[in-house]
């Protein structure tokens, strides 16, 4: 039960009229959750709040920075360390959409740790998590350089002419925003990460998956406008700093204008003297003092970002390439199957195509949409007396709806493409190289005529098992949340489901007392596919200790 199920991700592409299907050749796992991530996921945050502090000190405490800091206080830090926290996480966020990559290494043993594989099924959760970080340090950005904008124009000086982004004193800071390189392509990202952040809300990709889908291909705006944001040069650091200490006195200076040193101070330090030193004479007398000889001269930093964001790109776009290449192999549909309850049933053949339960496919339609692929668990693997594959679809949302009209045409229409067929004869897997030792199915619907899609698979799973005198391998628990008076599935056929039929919601805090029970210092892989609700309840009860020594393994069903 512990054992850990492959799957072989494939990618599927339709044609109106011709069917290609490009395989990665690649396993992808069926998802392996470990309970550490919570601990990995406070790792990271802590990298990143570290990383934001040394920042925030290297330009707060650094001699190079030290009349920038004068001249924008905290802004400088506070926008240069949030910075470097983006940099960090704008290059990290594409690696977990690298699906090729992470399949291969998930599924060809190059990572040995079992845990470690497990990680790599959370791509899209560190995905998720990269983002929400983009979003908090971008807010923190954005309000630095706007106190910086305004300090700027507040604290223009003649003395640093160099070192200002402002053209004159009181300067409007908005004109710092619109007419210069960083302001306008930090307005443009700001307008675009907003974008992707609504669209990607749940409620708009539930609604309209397809302003999610388009919304997030802005990504590729984004790294544009972020490479080109750090080229303006508007933030330097002092470059002479042996020649011209920052505080020291100029010379130069002071011999052109006649001012002795008592006078300079007297004129530069308002302060009171130290305790001991009433007089400037007597401070300058005791204090060493730094002379310089020439004025500070200042340098733009180079850009980095692109050092950042160039390498996770160009493997991200490289892998999207690969993927487009491959997608000339055909693939042939040869049933479309209409189930109660929305459900639609594909079944396809592509030549040399293998395949072992759990596994699943991604399913592309340019006749639909040109950029969106959903992945769908396998629900018929092919055999070696049977090439033939197929997925069950659930029509919730606007891409399942139109790939149901394309390939269920009206009557009217000529349909000799799209053979339609009512017989379901499934595939006898072989469950030999598998170490299960008893399975437990407990399967929860709505409606009565949902179990009807795999109701023939499952008599047929307890037939085979009864005639193989192994009635206790598999057990069979379906549960009706809603009930309009009919209890039993249609059909004399279906009379062992029937007596496993249950009204209500299962009681999961016996059943995994019992199944430790039965099941006493062994390991129990629990595996889910279903809402969040019920993902918490079976992880969190997954976790807890029982007296049985029975360790059970919590698994949620995700596409990385």
């Amino acid at each position: 039960m512990g054992e850990e199920v492959w799957r072989k991700r494939e990618e599927v592409i339709f044609s109106e009229h011709s069917f290609s299907f490009y395989p990665l050749n690649i396993f992808a796992p069926f998802v392996l959750f470990p309970d550490y991530f919570c601990l990995l996921e406070f790792i990271w945050l802590s990298m990143n709040v570290l990383l934001f502090w040394k920042t925030f000190l290297l330009y707060n405490q650094g001699p190079e920075y030290h009349y920038l800091h004068q001249m924008l206080g905290l802004g400088l830090c506070l926008s240069r360390a949030s910075a470097s926290v983006l940099n960090l996480n704008c290059s990290l966020i594409l690696l977990p959409m690298c699906r090729t990559l992470l399949a291969y290494l998930r599924g060809s043993q190059k990572v040995p740790s079992r845990r470690t594989r497990r990680l790599l099924d959370k791509s899209r959760t560190f995905h998720i998590t990269c983002g929400v970080t983009i979003c908090i340090f971008s807010g923190v950005h954005v309000a630095a350089h706007l106190v910086n904008a305004l300090n700027f124009s507040v604290n223009y000086s003649e003395d640093f002419v160099e070192l200002n982004a402002a053209r004159y004193r009181d300067e409007d800071p908005r004109k710092l925003l619109f007419t210069t390189v960083p302001g306008l392509t930090g307005v443009c990202m700001v307008v675009v990460l907003f974008l992707m952040i609504t669209a990607s809300t749940y409620a708009i990709r539930v609604s309209n998956y397809d302003i999610f889908w388009y919304t997030h291909n802005l990504f590729f705006v984004f790294y544009m406008l972020l490479t080109l944001h750090v080229s303006g040069g508007l933030l330097k650091y002092q470059t002479n700093l042996d020649t011209h200490p920052p505080g020291c006195i100029s010379l130069n200076r002071t011999s052109s204008q006649n001012i002795s040193l008592p006078e300079y101070f007297s004129e530069h330090f308002h302060e009171p003297f130290p305790e001991g030193f009433s007089k400037p004479e007597e401070f300058t007398q005791n204090t060493f003092v730094k002379i310089c000889m020439e004025e500070p001269r200042f340098q733009a930093n180079f850009p980095q970002t692109w050092l950042w964001i160039s390498g996770p790109l160009c493997l991200y776009c490289a892998e999207r390439l690969y993927r487009y290449i491959r997608s000339n192999k055909p693939v042939t549909i040869i049933s479309v199957i209409s189930h109660p309850s929305d459900v639609m049933e594909i079944r396809m053949v592509k030549e040399n195509f293998k395949a072992r339960p759990g596994q699943y496919i991604t399913l592309h339609c340019p006749s639909v949409s040109a950029l969106e692929n959903h992945p769908f668990t396998l629900t018929m693997c092919p055999t070696e007396t049977k090439a033939t594959f197929g997925v069950h679809l659930k029509i919730v949302g606007d891409w399942t709806e139109r790939f149901r009209d394309l390939l269920l045409p009206p009557s009217s229409q000529d349909s000799e493409i799209l053979p339609f067929i009512q017989s379901r004869n499934y595939p006898k897997d072989d469950w030999k190289p598998y170490k299960l030792r008893r399975l437990y199915f407990i399967w929860v619907c709505r409606d009565i005529q949902s179990f009807r899609w795999f109701a023939d698979l499952l008599c047929m799973l307890h037939n085979k098992f009864w005639q193989e005198n192994r009635p206790d391998y598999v057990n069979i628990q379906l549960y009706l949340s809603q009930t309009d008076g009919i209890q039993k599935i249609i059909g004399e056929k279906y009379h062992a489901l029937n007596s496993r039929l249950f009204i209500g919601r299962p009681r999961w805090k016996l059943l995994f007392d019992e199944i430790a029970k039965y099941n006493r210092g062994k390991t129990v892989g629990v595996f889910c596919c279903g809402p969040n609700s019920l993902s918490k309840t079976l992880h969190k009860l997954s976790n807890q200790i029982n007296s049985y020594g029975t360790r059970f393994e919590y698994n949620k069903e995700s596409f990385s």
